[in-house]
């Protein structure tokens, strides 16, 4: 098991054109070590990697953790460009940045968007990825599987979908961005005691003056309120059908994650490759990366030896 180390920063970040981005990113490690792609979620940032990177790193891995789209310093290209949230547009992210950065393989890692991105990299690209590590499991969805309504307690968890489905619940985001954020990661991480300069850390990302447009844009697009764009649409047909990952898997779950997720017999099928799931336990909740870092290093480091 690697050995924990506590951060507060990343060494001074990089920035490069890929695809219709301008990624900022951080790079921890030697550049000729196996690549290792960190993913983030919402409303998280780079920082939920901030102690993962360097036990990688340690390891002999370069690490890659970018912001995603609508996140820090990461920018369009076009200012017209369409503020676009939907899933595909995330992964193609990935691959155009691993094309900037001359990566032709990397294990993938990732927790909320960015499983559900990993997953889908590893699903149509299998060999772009060298192996996967994904909290709660296989994230993969489709606005026509989005349209059949859960039971009601799990309707009432994805409250904040339905509020952002409302021009009041745009305007309420937008204008309580990082109080209402700091709500989620409470809600998510019930038993993860972070103090304020850690969320403020993060919450530094959500001053992207693209945040809101995509975020919003990911949830409305989710239940069919917005459109995506039709360049998409092939792989979006190819995602709806749930494709099975071929790759080296482990997929990790906090025992004490408070957000959406599916239980792990669910998606175990969806892994046709070497796989293991693990529980990561001590009251750890859905930032897993951030709470619960030597695990999540660990698993990056075992998948790779699969």
């Amino acid at each position: 098991m690697a050995t924990a180390v506590t951060n507060t920063s990343f060494s001074p970040l990089q920035q490069i054109d890929a695809g219709v981005l301008n990624v900022g990113y951080a790079e921890v490690g030697p550049s000729d070590g196996p690549a290792v792609l960190l993913l983030h979620g919402w409303p998280y940032d780079i920082h939920s990697y901030v102690d993962v990177a360097p036990l990688l790193a340690a390891d002999g891995c370069r690490v890659i953790v970018p912001y995603l789209r609508g996140f820090g310093s990461t920018r369009f290209l076009a200012s017209d460009a369409v503020r676009n949230g939907q899933q595909a547009a995330l992964a193609r992210d990935v691959i155009a940045l691993m094309d900037a950065l001359g990566i032709e393989r990397a294990i993938l890692g990732g927790f909320d968007w960015g499983a559900r991105t990993a997953n889908i990299v590893a699903a149509l690209w299998p060999e772009r990825t060298t192996g996967l590590v994904s909290v709660s499991g296989y994230l993969i969805g489709s606005q026509s599987a989005n349209k059949t309504p859960l039971p009601p307690a799990a309707e009432l968890a994805w409250w904040y979908q339905y509020y952002f489905a409302t021009e009041r619940g745009q305007a309420g985001y937008d204008t309580y961005r990082h109080v209402f954020n700091k709500l989620i990661w409470q809600l998510a991480s019930p038993q993860w005691d972070f103090d304020d300069a850690t969320f403020e850390r993060s919450a530094a990302a959500f001053d992207n003056p693209d945040h809101v447009a995509i975020v919003i844009h990911n949830y409305r697009w989710r239940l069919g309120l917005a459109a995506g764009e039709s360049h998409y649409d092939d792989l979006e047909q190819r995602l709806a059908a749930g494709p099975v990952i071929t790759v080296p898997t482990i997929t990790l779950e906090g025992d004490a994650n408070g957000a959406p997720h599916p239980e792990a017999s669910a998606y175990a099928r969806k892994f046709s490759g070497n796989y293991a799931h693990r529980i990561i336990e001590g009251g750890v909740g859905h930032n897993l990366p951030q709470e619960a870092p030597q695990a999540f290093a660990q698993a990056v480091i075992d998948v790779d030896g699969d």
